[in-house]
């Protein structure tokens, strides 16, 4: 019970880590220069891959919810 409750209070530091470290994993060193013939993207690369992690921590976070709130039910 007090790991589920410690895993809850946790929850938004990790989520925060992950964006972070999703979001600025591919920025190492000077910037690229594009081509001129290069089609600017929709969004920038590390963009989808830091949603998709924010979207499965929120759904861990979710579920942990639900987890802890059947144990209190259950007493």
């Amino acid at each position: 019970m007090r790991a589920r409750r410690a895993l809850c209070r946790a929850m938004p530091a990790v989520v925060l880590l992950v964006g972070l470290t999703a979001g600025c994993a591919g920025n190492h060193g000077a910037a690229a220069k594009p081509s001129s013939s290069a089609a600017p993207s929709a969004e920038p690369s590390g963009l989808a891959d830091a949603q998709k992690a924010v979207s499965a921590a929120e759904s861990a976070l979710a579920r942990a919810d639900q987890d802890a709130a059947q144990d209190d039910s259950d007493r």
